[in-house]
């Protein structure tokens, strides 16, 4: 659990940054996201997904 709880720390850094340091990019982006269309989002978070399986695969078997 001490792991988990590391790991959506550092997701929670990570996210959190580009809005602390940009926060007039991270508007202009968001108004650009508002505007793509529902099936290019749910495309781009499926490949987010997968890319993060895969990660975590990775990270699991060959990095013990």
């Amino acid at each position: 659990m001490d792991f988990f709880l590391c790991v959506i720390g550092m997701v929670m850094i990570v996210e959190g940054l580009p809005y602390f340091a940009f926060p007039d990019r991270m508007k202009e982006m968001m108004q650009r996201v508002l505007g793509l269309p529902d099936n290019m989002l749910r495309r781009f978070g499926f490949g987010l997904m997968i890319a993060g399986l895969f990660l975590a695969y990775i990270g699991r078997s060959y990095f013990r």
